[in-house]
């Protein structure tokens, strides 16, 4: 396990992109009954950090900085294993108030073969729920990357629940953690939803689910499985998807692989921008239509325009890109028009 830390950057003019956004993360909605309501910039700035998460620690750490997250410390937390194919890798960015963490988990590395196979084992696994919370099966590939590195995150939350300082472990900041929102783009984004499932799951962790405001994901792929308990509700309800139309990931694992299915609220990017759509993406019918449709995402220009799906849309800058609010500079100070 590495567990690397260093503090929080400084951005000058013309940066940040987004001014008081700390502000605003610490008031942030979470707490009513409905669905969390879809926030704009809150999409923008944890897609940022997601696309951002299969960088170095500094780059992260800059970048955040850059879009207005004033932060005491970020941590990085890896663990890999490639015999077992275990290439987990999550970031926590504490502000330097204390009040406000980000967790973000890095998603499947392009060129990391051993990193497609973990995705793969889409067999389902239960996930471990305390008493009193009946089980729930999860993708076991997904599972596995996001326990290899799950009880050095939660010790970092909880030293963020007593009010002590991410980068400096024997010293306190201001406040305690009261906000935590979680994110990730593609596998990063099945291992937030896994993570939040699992602190919602058990009674252990009920201090850090308390805190837990939203979690945002791009490019997702489907961890959960049918039956859902009811315990699930309360993640469903904070869970804000985003998903560019032909991307091919959301509609995996196949149908045939196991009864998966997506949860919380889907946005999809039209012509006019993201829109809440009606029902979720379905899985793909079978793996040999999944493999179909892959291998034509990335085969000849010819065929990528006749398939169904393009292995370019599930890129991370395609989010990011498809995110930027118009009128604000970018993170790397040009001007979106």
């Amino acid at each position: 396990m590495i567990v690397e830390r260093i503090g929080g950057k400084t951005s000058g003019p013309p940066f940040p992109v987004h001014p008081n956004l700390l502000r605003a993360l610490a008031a942030g909605a979470g707490k009513e009954a409905g669905p969390v309501e879809r926030d704009g910039i809150l999409a923008h700035v944890l897609a940022t950090c997601a696309g951002y998460a299969y960088a170095d620690l500094d780059t992260v750490a800059t970048m955040m900085s850059r879009v207005g997250f004033d932060a005491e410390a970020c941590v990085r937390v890896s663990q890999t294993v490639d015999a077992m194919f275990i290439y987990s890798t999550a970031f926590l960015l504490q502000s330097r108030c204390g009040r406000v963490v980000i967790l973000c988990y890095r998603g499947t590395e392009t060129m990391n073969l051993g990193n497609w196979l973990g995705d793969a084992g889409v067999e389902s696994v239960l996930l471990c729920a305390g008493e009193g919370f009946p089980p729930l099966r999860v993708h076991a590939g997904f599972n596995l990357n996001m326990r290899a590195t799950w009880w050095t995150v939660i010790e970092e939350l909880r030293r963020a629940l007593r009010g002590g300082s991410l980068l400096h472990p024997d010293r306190s900041v201001e406040h305690r953690l009261e906000a935590l929102y979680v994110a990730g783009h593609s596998l990063g984004g099945a291992m937030a939803l896994l993570f939040a499932l699992a602190v919602a799951g058990s009674a252990e962790h009920q201090k850090i689910a308390s805190t837990l405001r939203a979690v945002y994901t791009y490019g997702q792929p489907m961890a959960a499985c049918e039956p859902l308990p009811r315990w699930t509700d309360e993640v469903a309800r904070k869970l804000v998807r985003h998903v560019i139309p032909r991307d091919p990931v959301p509609a995996l694992p196949p149908a045939g692989w196991g009864s998966y299915l997506h949860i919380g609220q889907e946005f999809r990017l039209e012509e006019e921008g993201w829109r809440r759509a009606e029902l979720p993406v379905t899985q793909l019918a079978s793996a040999r239509e999944a493999a179909r449709s892959i291998v034509g995402a990335l085969g000849p220009e010819k065929r990528r325009r006749s398939s169904r799906y393009s292995a370019a849309k599930h890129l991370p800058q395609r989010y990011l890109a498809a995110l930027r609010p118009l009128g604000t500079i970018t993170e790397l100070g040009d001007w979106q028009g």
